[in-house]
Protein backbone atom coordinates (compact mmCIF):
# COMPACT_ATOMS: atom_id res chain seq x y z
CA UNK A 1 0.00 0.00 0.00
CA UNK A 2 0.91 3.58 -0.50
CA UNK A 3 0.97 5.90 2.34
CA UNK A 4 2.49 9.20 3.53
CA UNK A 5 4.29 9.53 6.66
CA UNK A 6 3.26 11.73 9.21
CA UNK A 7 5.73 10.87 11.73
CA UNK A 8 9.58 9.98 11.00
CA UNK A 9 9.66 5.85 11.37
CA UNK A 10 12.77 3.85 11.98
CA UNK A 11 13.91 2.01 8.69
CA UNK A 12 10.82 3.67 7.10
CA UNK A 13 11.31 7.05 6.56
CA UNK A 14 10.88 11.04 7.45
CA UNK A 15 8.00 13.17 7.53
CA UNK A 16 6.15 13.80 4.47
CA UNK A 17 7.56 10.74 2.61
CA UNK A 18 5.63 8.72 0.03
CA UNK A 19 6.78 4.65 0.84
CA UNK A 20 5.07 1.56 0.05
CA UNK A 21 4.05 -1.23 2.77
CA UNK A 22 2.04 -4.42 3.77
CA UNK A 23 -1.48 -3.59 3.54
CA UNK A 24 -1.58 -5.01 6.67
CA UNK A 25 1.04 -2.81 8.41
CA UNK A 26 -0.69 -0.28 7.23
CA UNK A 27 -4.65 -1.21 7.92
CA UNK A 28 -3.37 -2.23 11.85
CA UNK A 29 -1.06 0.09 12.92
CA UNK A 30 0.14 2.93 10.34
CA UNK A 31 -3.47 4.30 9.58
CA UNK A 32 -4.58 3.89 12.85
CA UNK A 33 -2.36 5.10 15.33
CA UNK A 34 -1.97 8.77 12.84
CA UNK A 35 1.40 8.35 12.07
CA UNK A 36 0.44 7.70 8.18
CA UNK A 37 -1.63 8.76 5.46
CA UNK A 38 -3.54 6.77 2.36
CA UNK A 39 -1.97 8.19 -0.61
CA UNK A 40 -3.79 10.70 -2.73
CA UNK A 41 -3.76 13.12 -4.64
CA UNK A 42 -6.47 14.56 -1.81
CA UNK A 43 -4.28 13.35 0.96
CA UNK A 44 -1.19 14.87 -0.19
CA UNK A 45 -3.18 18.31 -0.18
CA UNK A 46 -4.25 17.47 3.25
CA UNK A 47 -0.48 16.51 4.64
CA UNK A 48 1.11 20.01 3.23
CA UNK A 49 -1.94 21.42 4.95
CA UNK A 50 -0.72 20.04 8.17
CA UNK A 51 2.99 19.93 7.78
CA UNK A 52 3.79 22.64 10.09
CA UNK A 53 2.08 21.42 12.77
CA UNK A 54 3.34 17.57 12.11
CA UNK A 55 6.74 18.92 12.18
CA UNK A 56 5.81 20.83 15.43
CA UNK A 57 4.51 17.71 16.91
CA UNK A 58 7.64 15.54 16.04
CA UNK A 59 9.98 17.76 17.40
CA UNK A 60 8.04 17.51 21.03
CA UNK A 61 7.88 13.99 20.38
CA UNK A 62 11.78 14.10 20.87
CA UNK A 63 12.21 16.08 23.71
CA UNK A 64 9.83 14.31 25.53
CA UNK A 65 12.23 11.00 24.65
CA UNK A 66 15.83 13.10 25.15
CA UNK A 67 13.95 13.47 28.47
CA UNK A 68 13.62 10.12 29.35
CA UNK A 69 17.13 9.07 28.67
CA UNK A 70 18.21 8.99 32.39
CA UNK A 71 14.79 6.92 33.52
CA UNK A 72 15.75 4.50 30.93
CA UNK A 73 19.16 4.04 31.78
CA UNK A 74 18.18 3.75 35.86
CA UNK A 75 15.71 0.94 35.63
CA UNK A 76 17.49 -2.47 36.38
CA UNK A 77 16.47 -4.77 33.88
CA UNK A 78 16.03 -7.70 36.10
CA UNK A 79 14.23 -10.77 35.13
CA UNK A 80 13.87 -13.61 37.33
CA UNK A 81 12.51 -16.64 35.43
CA UNK A 82 12.80 -20.69 35.93
CA UNK A 83 15.03 -22.70 34.37
CA UNK A 84 16.74 -26.34 33.19
CA UNK A 85 20.18 -27.46 34.36
CA UNK A 86 21.75 -26.57 31.32
CA UNK A 87 20.32 -22.63 31.56
CA UNK A 88 17.87 -23.28 29.36
CA UNK A 89 14.94 -20.86 30.59
CA UNK A 90 11.08 -22.44 30.35
CA UNK A 91 9.62 -19.86 27.97
CA UNK A 92 11.36 -16.51 27.49
CA UNK A 93 12.27 -12.86 27.51
CA UNK A 94 10.30 -10.88 25.24
CA UNK A 95 10.43 -7.22 24.14
CA UNK A 96 6.67 -7.30 25.83
CA UNK A 97 8.43 -8.12 28.78
CA UNK A 98 10.70 -5.64 28.66
CA UNK A 99 8.22 -2.60 27.54
CA UNK A 100 5.94 -3.95 30.78
CA UNK A 101 9.34 -3.72 32.94
CA UNK A 102 9.61 0.19 31.79
CA UNK A 103 5.89 1.10 31.96
CA UNK A 104 6.20 -0.28 36.07
CA UNK A 105 8.84 2.36 36.36
CA UNK A 106 6.58 5.03 34.57
CA UNK A 107 8.00 4.68 31.13
CA UNK A 108 5.34 3.71 28.75
CA UNK A 109 6.61 2.45 25.16
CA UNK A 110 5.37 -0.25 22.71
CA UNK A 111 7.22 -3.37 22.37
CA UNK A 112 8.33 -2.51 18.64
CA UNK A 113 10.25 -0.15 20.34
CA UNK A 114 12.20 -2.60 22.13
CA UNK A 115 15.06 -3.38 19.42
CA UNK A 116 15.50 -6.55 20.95
CA UNK A 117 15.22 -8.65 18.26
CA UNK A 118 14.84 -12.79 19.08
CA UNK A 119 13.33 -13.81 22.28
CA UNK A 120 15.80 -14.44 25.64
CA UNK A 121 15.73 -18.28 26.06
CA UNK A 122 18.71 -18.86 28.40
CA UNK A 123 19.90 -17.21 31.94
CA UNK A 124 22.56 -14.97 31.29
CA UNK A 125 23.01 -10.98 30.59
CA UNK A 126 22.21 -9.27 26.97
CA UNK A 127 22.48 -6.17 24.99
CA UNK A 128 19.52 -4.37 23.76
CA UNK A 129 18.45 -0.94 22.68
CA UNK A 130 15.19 1.26 24.22
CA UNK A 131 13.56 3.61 20.90
CA UNK A 132 11.86 6.02 22.71
CA UNK A 133 12.41 7.95 19.36
CA UNK A 134 13.49 6.87 15.59
CA UNK A 135 16.20 9.88 16.81
CA UNK A 136 16.63 8.82 20.69
CA UNK A 137 17.94 5.17 21.23
CA UNK A 138 18.68 3.97 24.73
CA UNK A 139 21.56 0.82 24.88
CA UNK A 140 20.37 -1.34 28.06
CA UNK A 141 21.57 -4.44 29.43
CA UNK A 142 18.84 -6.67 30.70
CA UNK A 143 20.23 -9.70 33.36
CA UNK A 144 17.90 -12.67 33.63
CA UNK A 145 18.84 -15.70 36.18
CA UNK A 146 16.48 -17.82 38.83
CA UNK A 147 17.48 -15.88 41.74
CA UNK A 148 18.09 -12.47 43.04
CA UNK A 149 21.70 -13.84 44.13
CA UNK A 150 22.13 -14.94 40.07
CA UNK A 151 21.44 -11.60 39.29
CA UNK A 152 23.84 -9.88 41.61
CA UNK A 153 26.73 -12.72 40.22
CA UNK A 154 25.55 -11.05 36.25
CA UNK A 155 25.71 -7.63 37.31
CA UNK A 156 28.84 -8.53 38.80
CA UNK A 157 30.26 -9.71 35.38
CA UNK A 158 30.55 -12.95 36.84
CA UNK A 159 29.15 -16.04 34.30
CA UNK A 160 27.37 -18.74 35.64
CA UNK A 161 27.83 -22.40 34.73
CA UNK A 162 25.20 -25.54 34.11
CA UNK A 163 25.04 -28.93 33.64
CA UNK A 164 28.07 -30.77 32.82
CA UNK A 165 30.51 -27.96 33.37
CA UNK A 166 28.85 -27.21 36.55
CA UNK A 167 29.47 -30.56 37.45
CA UNK A 168 33.13 -30.92 36.48
CA UNK A 169 33.99 -27.75 38.37
CA UNK A 170 32.31 -28.74 41.03
CA UNK A 171 33.62 -32.86 41.21
CA UNK A 172 37.83 -31.35 40.40
CA UNK A 173 38.24 -30.45 43.59
CA UNK A 174 37.60 -33.93 45.09
CA UNK A 175 39.68 -35.56 42.36
CA UNK A 176 42.54 -33.58 43.18
CA UNK A 177 42.69 -34.59 46.87
CA UNK A 178 41.96 -38.40 45.75
CA UNK A 179 44.93 -38.58 44.19
CA UNK A 180 46.89 -36.66 46.96
CA UNK A 181 45.92 -39.16 49.57
CA UNK A 182 45.87 -42.42 47.00
CA UNK A 183 49.49 -41.75 45.89
CA UNK A 184 51.86 -41.96 48.70
CA UNK A 185 49.67 -45.50 49.58
CA UNK A 186 50.44 -46.86 46.18
CA UNK A 187 54.26 -45.94 46.09
CA UNK A 188 54.95 -47.80 49.12
CA UNK A 189 53.89 -51.05 48.60
CA UNK A 190 55.66 -51.31 45.26
CA UNK A 191 59.06 -50.21 46.96
CA UNK A 192 58.76 -53.02 49.47
CA UNK A 193 57.65 -55.36 46.99
CA UNK A 194 60.60 -54.83 44.82
CA UNK A 195 63.06 -55.65 47.90
CA UNK A 196 61.81 -58.14 48.72
CA UNK A 197 61.28 -60.83 45.82
CA UNK A 198 64.73 -61.67 45.20
CA UNK A 199 66.10 -63.28 48.94
CA UNK A 200 62.29 -65.11 48.69
CA UNK A 201 63.34 -66.66 45.57
CA UNK A 202 66.71 -67.72 46.99
CA UNK A 203 65.15 -69.11 50.07
CA UNK A 204 62.73 -71.09 47.62
CA UNK A 205 65.33 -72.58 45.36
CA UNK A 206 67.60 -73.15 48.77
CA UNK A 207 64.13 -75.27 49.90
CA UNK A 208 63.59 -77.19 46.75
CA UNK A 209 67.07 -78.45 46.51
CA UNK A 210 67.62 -79.27 50.30
CA UNK A 211 64.61 -81.25 49.52
CA UNK A 212 65.60 -83.44 46.37
CA UNK A 213 68.67 -84.25 48.41
CA UNK A 214 66.81 -85.33 51.60
CA UNK A 215 64.38 -87.87 49.23
CA UNK A 216 67.31 -89.25 47.23
CA UNK A 217 68.74 -91.53 50.82
CA UNK A 218 65.16 -92.26 51.12
CA UNK A 219 64.88 -93.85 47.49
CA UNK A 220 68.02 -95.82 47.50
CA UNK A 221 67.21 -97.29 51.35
CA UNK A 222 64.17 -98.82 50.24
CA UNK A 223 65.74 -101.39 47.95
CA UNK A 224 68.48 -102.18 49.94
CA UNK A 225 65.98 -103.26 52.33
CA UNK A 226 64.00 -105.76 50.11
CA UNK A 227 67.03 -107.60 48.76
CA UNK A 228 67.63 -108.95 52.30
CA UNK A 229 64.49 -109.92 52.71
CA UNK A 230 64.94 -111.91 50.10
CA UNK A 231 67.84 -113.36 51.33
CA UNK A 232 66.72 -114.41 54.84
CA UNK A 233 63.96 -116.22 52.72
Amino acid sequence: MKIILTEKIAKLGTIGDTVEVATGYARNYLLPKGKALRWSRENLAVFESKKAELVARQDAAKSKAESQVDAVKNVKFHMIRQAGDTGHLYGSVSSRDIARLLADAGIHVESHQVLLGNPIKTIGAFDTKIALHPDVIVPVKVYVAQTADEIDALVAGKILTFGTKKAEEEGEPKAEGEDKTAAPAVEQPAESDGTDKKPARKKAAKAAESDETAKEPAAEKKPRAKKKTETEE
